[in-house]
């Protein structure tokens, strides 16, 4: 699988074979290959040669996945990928013995509508050897809708197709924030999905309802056989210092929109008085959705720092989520859970799709750092510039 334009001085090292590869994001361990099913999801080496090249196979439905690879924490490339085989060179005429740090990511979010869509890295070729990755100093995870998937974070403001191209990881407040904090970031999210409800008042499309799972979002024979997304996921495999939930976008959208019958369930609204404002009856499903959740993060995470945040694309539901959390903590006694508002999206700062820009993932980053800093423990790192 080696290339002909490759050194020929390369060795081949299937995947799992390699003890120093550190793998981000949940995956089921695997016989020969190591799936990337979250965007966000990557694999980390530490490698002193000259040449290195990453071997994947990739297939997909109707949205082709969208990689970034990093050098020594710097962007360095960002593409589609084809369905089939190949090798992608993550760097090549580097100087020998010298250690070089290199992130290959997937960019797009796992897709729930597309049972093909897959990432599977195979191996590496290098002349060199694979040192230890060194652990950063905090882990944490961020749940969410488009907005965590990143959305608009590249893109003329203009462009407004719902293409994969436009979604990543890499000019995402996650991967921002993990810089600041010198932090492991996981990501879970799903664009159009919400706490009770997405969107369109399709009450299945719920994080909640598949977070149990190591990839409930990704169904399809191959991936519930082979890669096991289906399975109860084990969370005493990773426990984060600090869990991010921001949903709630999609969940007041569906006030918005027409009724929906959807199937098993019957027709589905959430309801707005003559007034415009919400129904309680309906603003309730939220929160006992978003205290159901919390529960439930709080049973597999006992010791993480949990807070829920809101508001890039408006605040319309804040009342309603920091009345979910305090009726938590005043049920449970857990005071180890917090709501933050975080900026809004100035008119200069969308991406597109009309979802946020780079600058405004800026932003939100800077104020969960800022936050986060207090609950961690840690100094804010400034940027360099290189993403």
């Amino acid at each position: 699988m080696i290339p002909a334009q490759a050194s020929q001085f390369l060795k081949e090292y299937k995947a799992t074979e390699i003890p120093n590869v550190k793998v981000h994001g949940r995956y089921a361990p695997c016989k020969d290959y190591i799936p990337l099913l979250f965007n966000g999801s990557a694999v980390e080496v530490n490698c002193d040669g000259t040449e290195l090249w990453v071997l994947i196979e990739t297939d997909c439905g109707f949205h082709e996945p969208w990689i970034c690879t990093e050098l020594n924490g710097a962007l360095m490339s960002r593409q589609m990928l084809l369905p089939g085989t190949e090798a992608i060179c993550l760097f090549r005429g580097m100087t020998a013995g010298v250690v070089k740090n290199v992130r290959f990511t997937r960019e797009l979010q796992a897709m729930s509508e597309d049972d093909k869509c897959r990432i599977l890295v195979k191996g590496f070729a290098t002349d060199g050897e694979f040192l230890p990755v060194r652990e950063a100093k905090h882990k944490i995870e961020i749940i969410g809708d488009s907005i965590t998937s990143g959305e608009g974070t590249y893109g003329a403001t203009a462009d407004t197709d719902w293409l994969a191209m436009y979604m990543s990881c890499s000019r995402h407040y996650g991967r921002l924030l993990g810089k600041m904090l010198d932090a492991e970031v996981r990501l879970f999210s799903q664009g159009g999905w919400g706490v009770y409800c997405g969107w369109d008042n399709d009450v299945r499309h719920n994080i909640p309802s598949v977070y149990e799972k190591v990839c409930g979002l990704a169904s399809g024979y191959f991936n519930e056989e082979e890669l096991k997304t289906q399975e109860p996921y084990d969370f005493s495999q990773w426990q984060p210092d600090a869990v991010i939930v921001n949903l709630g976008t999609n969940d007041n959208s569906a006030f918005d929109q027409p009724p929906l019958h959807v199937p098993g369930v019957g027709l589905c609204k959430q309801r707005r008085n003559p007034d415009g404002s919400y129904v309680r009856e309906d603003a309730e499903k939220v929160i006992a959705a978003v205290i159901g959740f919390l529960k439930t993060l709080r049973r597999v995470y006992p010791k993480a720092h949990i807070v829920w945040t809101y508001g890039m694309l408006g605040y319309y539901l804040t009342p309603y989520l920091s009345e979910a959390v305090n009726t938590y903590r005043e049920e449970t006694g857990d005071s180890n859970v917090m709501f933050l508002n975080i900026p809004d999206t100035g008119a200069k700062e969308y991406g597109a799709h009309m979802h946020p820009g780079y600058v405004s993932h800026e932003h939100a980053a800077k104020v969960l750092a800022d936050y986060l800093r207090q609950r961690l423990g840690e100094e804010v790192r400034e940027l360099t510039g290189n993403l």
